[in-house]
């Protein structure tokens, strides 16, 4: 320990007191923070090295305490009062100490958070590993930039209530909900929530990447509420000439996985033929045959090529065998009758289902019933 403790006390630490430049203290300060940082300390000397990171912490040389700030950034040798205090310093040197340092206790970040304003936050929200207690104050306190950051951090740890709390603060931010949207993994209700709060392209990659339970995903398709794709529905069913129709969609991003169902629950199964066709770079009559194979693994492998949703196949399966089931006659209540073949061969198709998801769709089958008989009576 003698040449450790020599490099703690000799010439370096002299030239950092007495240094006549700030350049001259900077770099004494830069390497012994490197000496602190990769020596093995006795007790002695560890007191020492800190009462040196005092004496640096308190220099007029913003030069100085930022040699100190970077070289010590991820070093769990810096004591947590010199952190804390770099912390509160000029951002050149307070950001690097917030967004990386070890010795913060998860106490020091949520006041870090609360107190030290907009670039802290940042810095916070970007740290590689946040608890769900700092989220939860960065959530509650944060900037929408920051808290766009923290929901696009998948090291960060996030509470139910949390999410939906940044859903609250945020609804109309297009940030925080993509940040949200595209985290690895989501609780269900936060997705669920999403669906109805974000656009197509947001809408799409929750479905592809995120659970939904069963009747979310057949509200998606039987409720259709966006204006603009409803029109590109109906459109997709008067297309006259379709293949050209989905190749033009597929060039533009708007083939996406919920059109289709919206388009299969509306009954335009020729739309719906040609567009997995073209995801699927497959020629439509071998498509064809696929989708409407009498066996299960036709539309599967099918959908599997044109890269469609798994989770999804369930609903793309009732919408074909509602098809075959029936015959379009252009009667006024073709899509409810359509919708209600849907769900009724959903609920008797061989997946298990919860029973809070068959009661919501029995529910949506008495509401068919009660409109039909609205519209006949």
């Amino acid at each position: 320990m003698a040449t450790t403790r020599a490099a703690l006390t000799n010439n370096d630490i002299r030239m950092l007191v007495k240094g006549a430049t700030a350049d001259e203290r900077a770099l004494a300060a830069h390497k012994l923070c490197r000496t602190i940082d990769r020596a093995d300390l006795a007790d002695d000397e560890r007191q020492v090295a800190h009462d040196i990171l005092r004496v640096m912490a308190t220099d007029a040389a913003e030069l100085v305490r930022r040699a100190m700030a970077v070289t010590l950034k991820n070093s769990p040798a810096l004591p947590p009062d010199v952190a804390i205090r770099l912390a509160r310093d000029v951002e050149s040197i307070a950001l690097p100490i917030i967004t990386f340092s070890p010795v913060f206790s998860d106490s020091d970040l949520a006041e870090i958070v609360r107190m030290g304003g907009a670039a802290r936050q940042m810095a916070v929200a970007k740290r590689p590993k946040l608890s769900t207690r700092v989220t939860s104050v960065l959530i509650e306190s944060g900037t929408e930039e920051a808290v766009a950051v923290v929901c696009a951090n998948d090291n960060a740890r996030f509470s139910d209530l949390a999410l939906q709390k940044a859903l609250d603060r945020f609804s109309k931010s297009e940030q925080v909900l993509q940040a949200v949207a595209y985290r690895s993994t989501l609780p269900l209700a936060v997705s669920e929530r999403l669906i109805d709060m974000v656009g197509d392209q947001l809408r799409d990659h929750i479905l592809s990447h995120h659970a939904l339970s069963p009747e979310r995903v057949l509200e998606l398709v039987v409720g259709a509420k966006e204006r603009a794709t409803i029109d590109l529905v109906d459109q997709a069913g008067r297309a006259a000439d379709p293949k050209a129709f989905v190749q033009h969609l597929n060039r533009v991003e708007r083939l996406t996985p919920s059109l289709l169902l919206r388009a299969l629950a509306h009954g335009h199964m020729t739309f719906f033929e040609w567009a997995v066709a073209e995801l699927a770079g497959v020629p439509h009559h071998r498509t064809w045959l696929m989708i409407h194979d009498a066996g299960q693994l036709g539309l599967k492998a099918i959908c599997e090529r044109a890269g469609l949703p798994s989770r999804l196949y369930a609903a793309y399966r009732a919408g074909v065998d509602a098809f075959h089931a029936m015959e379009f006659d252009g009667r006024s209540q073709d899509r409810e009758r359509f919708q209600e073949h849907m769900i009724q061969r959903f609920l008797t198709s061989p997946q298990t289902i919860a029973r809070e998801d068959s009661d919501y769709l029995l529910e949506r089958m008495d509401r068919f019933a009660r409109q039909q008989h609205a519209a006949t009576g």
